[in-house]
């Protein structure tokens, strides 16, 4: 039997809401081994949804920022409990590793500094490492025959370690200094020879920025399934020289070091050895506190499986319809899902900078990175903790002054580009403005933080805030020096592109609060980017390629040329366009090709600069045709989905899919660069959803899903949206085929456009029905509304 209709439509939504999930456990499909090699730094080991402690394997890998690296001609050294995952910069955090020693010729000649006791991992048969990972947990094989598994709660890691029927004397190493940087000094140790509990701190360096910070641990040992009792052999050590029974180390000491234990094997059975790590940014006294807290009871599977539990829940609040697609694609969707709540990380009650009833996350590594899919996307399934992400945001600024843009452990680091923040609590005002003041956001205060970063300048606008005073009086960056300037004179013409997003976001949280005239000033201000727009430079070999944004002097002269291949692969000159105070091109990370095209705001009006849509168009198959267009940076991730603008979204569908097919897979090395804090698995999200975000403001541009449906669930509003793809026909790998969207229909009426939602249908429950054609030369519609919003065209009012 057929249904069609309002009846179809009806029924689907009963089905919805009464049939199972169809992924009940998506953690199932979670491979957190993508992109662990290859540049991707990605963190594959347990952790909870956004939790403070991240315990896994570090390994002495070049390329170890995130600790591990899944080549397996890398040795490991140790077990830590903190990381990041898939920054660039210096490899972060990794303190206070553990490592287990089967044998050692004695107790002083054990080898216990990071290079003394590395080896190699038992390997498989296909000669990758014998490591295994799923949400909430990881375990490796070693060459020692010692068995490694962690798990965590939100302060606290549980390593239990399975020693060989031939250990006779089982021992175990903290290693209180030893980093990713190997930075640590002014190390303290204290060691209980009764109980074997291990308490200490050290100084950390910052791995992308000037600062230092104070970390300290509780170490606890227990016997699984025997009594262990007090340790038969214990000590303190240097490097590799092993001092017995010295049970402190104080003072300005510096270098590598810790404690090493010796335990008695189990008499009967397997000796498996269960060791709590507490954590904590106050105190050694805290740390325990976390510790005892949190897993009172020593049960290693029952704290996994709440770990496994929380995730569950929170990737099931995505689901896709897996009929006919290939489990490969269901596993890239949840792997990168996966990925956007590693970080930024819950390090509430641990801030030791100052008090505050706020909550406090950190790890924003960086905003730059994130602001364009990693919000947008928590948008959709996650606003609770948006609004907590939100709140300790602007708490930062309630201290700090600003808002932050670059953070980890507790400390300032770089800023890449603009005020990044500004449109991340845009994002969430715009979406959840009728709901902040139940959610805990004061509205005043995230205003006026907004307010402090476009208009006042910090001391040092390197760390956080602005170059203000110039965007103020110029509306752009200029190229020259400035007499008080208060940071590095680089990346102007990225961070004016910036600076004018953020201004529009601002605009759009004025309006909302009914601030006329702080909406029109935010609004014009954000028409600043065009002051780059030089319409005389051309893309050398491709003259019909015309305007560019460019460096600008204060007088207004285009006074600086930079070539538009410049850092891209088409460079003649191989420049690179990283954070280095001595880049004076105007651009960061990216050519000025695929900057110029940086206007999410007003996209009509660089349609208009670049001679109309076919023009448009041109230039976008030139970014991909020749390379610009470039996968591993996020300045690029807008450019699949401009074809919507220009009213030809089959090419969108058509690029968007190349992309996925030709960037991502689910190997060890299956990302394009860096996954940057989940900002490459948001943007895999949103491509293999159909979908892609103008932060701040209520669209996501739509193309085609990879699966006949999707549905994002949302707790606060208690409400399910689902996209359901009729004559879905499979994905094709080169985007041709039944892929392309003819018309959208909800509620059984036709919707205003075929290239975007409006958030308003995020709020309810509603089936949003796509039928699919294998004509790529569909327009957006043919309504007034068609296209998507721009400013010049009267859009956002």
């Amino acid at each position: 039997m057929q249904l069609s209709g309002v009846f179809a439509l009806l029924s689907w939504s009963v089905l919805l809401c009464t049939a199972e999930p169809f992924i009940p456990n998506p953690a199932d499909y979670v491979l957190p081994f993508i992109g662990t090699t290859n540049g991707g730094h990605v963190f594959p080991g347990a952790t909870l949804p956004h939790g403070m402690v991240k315990a896994g394997l570090d390994t002495n890998s070049p390329g170890n920022q995130a600790g591990y690296d899944a080549d397996p001609q890398y040795d490991a050294i140790g077990f830590s409990q903190l990381h990041d995952s898939g920054t660039g910069g210096s490899a972060s955090l990794s303190n206070f590793k553990i490592w287990p020693f089967a044998s050692c010729p004695s107790f002083t000649e054990c080898p216990t500094s990071p290079t003394g006791r590395a080896v190699p991992r038992k390997l498989l048969s296909d000669g990758t490492p014998d490591d295994a990972a799923s949400p909430g947990y990881f375990a490796s094989n070693l060459s020692t025959d010692i068995r490694a598994e962690l798990t965590t709660t939100r302060r606290t890691a549980l390593h239990r370690y399975t020693f060989p029927s031939s250990s006779a004397e089982p021992r175990l190493v903290v290693d209180l200094t030893d980093d990713g940087l190997q930075s640590g000094y002014d190390v303290t140790l204290l060691i209980d020879p009764t109980s074997a509990r291990v308490t200490g701190d050290a100084w950390f360096e910052g791995s992308f920025g000037p600062g230092a910070y104070h970390l300290f641990t509780c170490v606890d040992f227990k016997g699984e399934n025997y009594e262990i009792g007090s340790p038969s052999e214990y000590g303190s050590w240097s490097f590799n020289t092993v001092t017995q029974n010295k049970t402190n180390l104080s003072g300005t000491y510096s270098g590598s070091s810790g404690a090493l234990l010796t335990f008695q094997p189990a008499t009967n059975g397997t000796t498996s050895i269960l060791v709590r790590v507490g954590v904590s940014f106050i105190s050694s006294a805290q740390a325990c506190s976390n510790a005892e807290e949190e897993i009172s009871d020593w049960d290693f599977e029952r704290v996994h499986s709440d770990a496994l539990a929380q995730w569950n829940e929170l990737l099931g609040r995505v689901q896709v319809d897996p009929t006919g697609v290939e489990v490969e694609k269901i596993q890239l969707f949840y792997s990168s899902l996966y990925r956007t709540h590693i970080v930024p990380a819950d390090y509430s009650g641990e801030n030791p900078r100052w008090q505050s009833s706020e909550p406090y996350y950190d790890s924003y590594y960086c905003n730059w990175d994130t602001f364009r899919t990693l919000y947008p996307l928590f948008s959709l399934h996650d606003p609770e903790r948006f609004a907590l992400i939100t709140r300790a945001m602007i708490d930062i600024w309630r201290f700090e002054g600003w808002l932050p843009e670059c953070r980890g452990a507790t400390i300032q680091q770089w800023v890449q580009g603009g005020s990044n923040a500004d449109p991340i609590l845009g994002e969430f005002f715009v979406k959840y403005n009728d709901h902040a003041a139940a959610l805990n956001v004061s509205i005043a205060d995230l205003y006026s933080s907004l307010l402090t970063d476009s208009q006042n300048e910090p001391g040092d606008w390197d760390l956080q805030g602005r170059q203000a005073v110039a965007w103020d009086n110029l509306n752009y960056v200029p190229d020259e020096f400035d007499s008080d300037f208060g940071g590095t004179n680089t990346r102007q013409v990225s961070r004016t592109l910036e600076y004018a997003f953020g201004d529009f976001a601002i605009s759009q949280v004025a309006k909302l609060i009914g601030n006329d005239a702080d909406a029109a000033k935010f609004a014009k201000r954000s028409n600043g980017a065009f002051n780059m727009w030089n319409p005389n430079v051309t893309l050398p070999g491709f003259p019909s390629v015309i305007g560019m944004m460019q460096q600008k002097s204060s007088t207004g002269d285009f006074d600086m040329y930079t070539d538009p291949r410049h850092c891209s692969v088409n460079d003649p000159t191989h420049s690179t366009c990283y954070l280095d105070s001595n880049n004076h091109d105007g651009f960061y990370e990216s050519s000025p090709m695929v900057v110029s095209v940086f206007v999410p705001h007003d996209t009509a009006q660089l349609i208009t600069l670049q001679g109309g849509n076919e023009s448009f168009i041109e230039r976008l198959n030139i970014i991909f045709n020749q390379s610009y267009f470039d996968p591993t940076d996020e300045p690029s991730q807008q450019i699949p989905f401009m074809y919507h603008y220009a009213n030809r979204p089959g090419l969108t569908t058509k690029q968007t899919r190349q992309v996925i097919s030709e960037s991502y897979n689910t190997s060890v090395s299956g990302l394009p660069g860096n996954d940057d804090s989940g900002a490459m698995g948001s943007y895999a999200v949103f491509l293999l959803a159909g979908l892609y975000p103008v932060p701040a403001t209520t669209q996501y541009l739509l193309s085609s899903p990879f699966f006949p449906s999707i549905s994002f669930s949302n707790p606060l509003f208690n409400t399910t949206t689902t996209i359901k793809a009729n004559n879905w026909a499979g994905n094709p790998a080169d985007g041709v085929g039944t892929v392309y969207i003819a018309n959208v229909v909800i509620n059984g009426e036709q919707y205003k456009s075929n290239c975007y939602l409006e958030w308003d249908l995020f709020e309810t429950d509603v089936v949003i029905e796509l039928t699919l054609s294998d004509d790529d030369s569909l327009g957006c519609g043919n309504g007034a509304n068609a296209l998507p919003p721009s400013l010049s065209t009267g859009g956002f009012d």
